[in-house]
């Protein structure tokens, strides 16, 4: 129980960031290409208040946290909205609003890397109780943002994977395809519960090594 607790109070701060940081990125790029839907809803925000979904943000992670042993977490916040016929070019630019999310999870896998590094090669001395939770934290980051950046880019609606494909396919194709929408989260779910997602975790450590190299377990 002590260390659900633990794992809990490590993971909280990375995944709020990673889930929002994920949403606001989706946001501010639709803006950049022409849709301000996100900034006139008051999302391009970095306040948790604005994003915080009660299952996505909160439940799933807690439930997948013990149901896994802290083996898989994943969330989301609430998905920001974004008008598609406002951007100027929107087959392609939905294309790059979907990557965003990805993208940044990526990128905050690599800073929490490189600060984790830092913070572990230094001499704590007196101050261990900071640096060693703060070791911890930015551990948790890195694993949770390599996970949702590989997770996200299964081709499976609504994660951002599925987004990049229909609008790579034919028009006829990603109407067919859209059609999966519905069962989506159902499927999701059954992959995780069934243990058939373990294909992700050969990608999730692969980028573990590379961006924690001889600080990898």
């Amino acid at each position: 129980m002590a260390m659900i607790v633990q794992k809990i109070s490590i993971s909280v701060i990375p995944i709020l960031l990673a889930v929002i940081l994920h949403e606001v990125s989706h946001g501010w790029v639709a803006d950049r290409l022409g849709d301000s839907t996100a900034r006139y809803s008051g999302r391009l925000t970095l306040n948790p208040a604005a994003h915080i979904d009660l299952f996505g943000t909160i439940i799933l992670p807690l439930v997948l946290l013990l149901t896994t042993r802290g083996r898989f977490i994943f969330g989301y916040a609430k998905p920001v909205p974004i008008n598609p016929y406002n951007l100027r070019h929107p087959r392609r630019d939905m294309i790059w609003v979907s990557l965003s999310g990805i993208l940044t999870n990526l990128a905050l896998a690599a800073v929490s890397a490189m600060l984790f590094r830092i913070v572990a090669s230094a001499s704590p001395g007196s101050w261990s109780l900071i640096a060693t939770p703060l070791v911890m934290m930015l551990w948790e980051s890195v694993r949770i943002n390599i996970i949702l950046a590989v997770f996200n880019a299964i081709p499976i609606p609504p994660l951002d994977g599925s987004r990049v494909l229909a609008h790579l396919l034919p028009p006829e194709q990603a109407a067919v395809f859209s059609k999966l929408e519905p069962y989506g989260f159902i499927i999701i779910l059954l992959l995780v519960f069934t243990g058939i997602i373990d294909f992700i975790w050969p990608i999730i450590r692969f980028f573990m090594v590379l961006l924690l190299g001889p600080y990898m377990i």
